[in-house]
């Protein structure tokens, strides 16, 4: 079910758990600012997600309240897992849902790195 994202940040929410290692994740990645694991419900041949370890909600609420070191270090987290995994060369797609028309799911930032088949448009028109 999407979410409002100008709502404040729950920290009872599914990846503040997995960054509190109290659910399980499949990391392939992870440094100061960032951790990055396989999706449980994978989209894509490959389907990883990156989230800051920072309690932001949104791409909105991350861009006005992360420092820059925050800022920096998650965008080149997404880099490096990217580039960890091969998916330069081919191709790949990022994703970050924001609020409900973007049908974000958990409130807190992440990114979804898709890779694996060609990806086709972006919308269906």
């Amino acid at each position: 079910m999407p979410i409002d994202a100008t709502q404040p940040y729950d920290d009872q929410n599914v990846f503040a758990k997995i960054l509190r290692g109290e659910i399980p994740s499949k990391k392939v990645h992870e440094d100061e600012f960032a951790l990055a694991f396989h999706d449980i419900n994978p989209q894509a041949p490959h389907h990883i997600l990156v989230i800051p370890k920072g309690p932001y909600v949104s791409w909105d609420d991350f861009s006005a309240k992360a420092s820059d070191a925050e800022i920096a270090g998650f965008v080149r987290a997404v880099g490096q897992v990217a580039r960890d995994a091969g998916f330069v060369a081919p191709g790949y797609r990022l994703l970050a849902n924001a609020g409900l028309d973007g049908h974000q799911e958990v409130p807190h930032l992440h990114v979804h790195i898709f890779a694996g088949r060609p990806l086709g448009p972006m919308l269906a028109r």
